[in-house]
């Protein structure tokens, strides 16, 4: 295994939940890191806006979109690695505007192999997510498992990973596939599970409103989540090329079991309520995903180290000092 340090990455959507997490642990570890942000007209870098500045003296921020084709070239220029994860996420919002996946996660994807292709890079780790599986058809899901988007988001991300391992196929792009299951903590947007709980207990309002609470997932915090992209960059190449890897936990937690872990770690209690307008379609909804990690874990020694509990711990002391709490109301899943 060879170590990240000294070499020149990229990670896109660096802005973002992993990906600043990501970026910053790269820093850390001595890559020579660019960060690919969107651009907006007030040059915010996202979640990167935050980083501890002797980190952010060592990042090189290039802003762009991954829609456009030549920006993300000019992006990928001389890198060795690069971590792409700029993706549109929020499954409910691609309900309603699923063109604008499509761009980022299709032709986004494509952009960013187009420019790996032509600029000759060593390794393109892509992320792809657990709801490509849709609801599990037999658990731990291993890589094998049939691929059923149950989304627009998991239809895109489903296409794109196909894209990648084409691009493998057909042109001998060293690429490698990641597949994240429901990663958690930090800078994690309030809209999801598990910071929309904690946000409603922390907030003292007693009232916990939540969509479905009886399907289940692979809850696993973020730091285990970039130790396993790391890792996966670290392998020897022929460990990982051309394959895909799911990074979870291994571990399965029911929505409503998860509420009553967030109450205990919180040490507050509080009444469930279910609103249908936070219930997904009902075919859309994934009821159940748990992941088998034993592949990565013998390619790159992938471990889940922080448990559910802890990383649940974690993230709310987290919230409780950095954002705003608020009632349930304003909050949606």
């Amino acid at each position: 295994m060879t170590s990240i340090s000294g070499k020149r990455v990229l990670v896109t959507g660096a802005g973002g939940f992993i990906g600043s997490h990501l970026t910053e642990e790269l820093v850390r570890r001595g890559a020579d890191v660019r960060a690919f942000v969107h651009y907006d007209s007030r040059g915010t870098r996202g979640w990167l806006d935050e980083t501890e500045p002797d980190v952010a003296k060592e990042i090189e921020f290039v802003a762009g979109d991954v829609i456009d084709a030549g920006r993300v070239r000019d992006a990928v220029r001389d890198r060795d690695i690069v971590f792409h994860l700029a993706a549109l996420i929020g499954i409910p919002y691609s309900y309603c505007a699923p063109e604008s996946y499509v761009r980022t996660n299709v032709d986004g994807t494509m952009n960013v192999l187009n420019a790996c292709r032509d600029e000759d890079v060593d390794l393109l780790l892509h992320t792809s997510t657990s709801e490509t599986y849709g609801t599990a058809q037999y658990v731990p899901i291993d890589e094998k498992h049939p691929l059923s988007a149950q989304s627009p988001y998991a239809a895109t991300k489903t296409a794109a990973d196909q894209l990648a391992l084409s691009y493998h196929r057909s042109f001998e792009l060293p690429v490698a596939i990641v597949r994240p299951f429901n990663t958690f903590g930090p800078r994690q947007s309030l809209r999801a599970i598990v910071p929309t709980v904690l946000a409603q207990l922390l907030s003292g309002s007693g009232v916990i409103r939540v969509g479905s609470t009886h399907p289940s997932r692979d809850f696993n915090y973020v730091s285990n989540t970039v130790d396993g992209f790391v890792a996966a960059a670290q392998a020897p190449r022929e460990s990982v090329v051309g394959e895909t890897f799911n990074l979870g936990s291994g571990e399965e937690i029911g929505i409503g079991d998860l509420i009553r872990l967030c109450m205990k770690v919180t040490g507050r209690d509080a009444e469930i309520v279910t609103e249908s307008e936070r219930i997904r379609p009902e075919k859309s909804e994934v009821e159940r995903l748990l992941a088998d990690t034993s592949k990565a874990a013998a390619a790159f020694g992938y471990k889940a180290n922080v448990s559910l509990e802890e990383g649940l711990r974690r993230f709310a002391e987290y919230l409780s000092g950095n954002v705003p709490l608020r009632t349930g109301e304003d909050y949606a899943v």
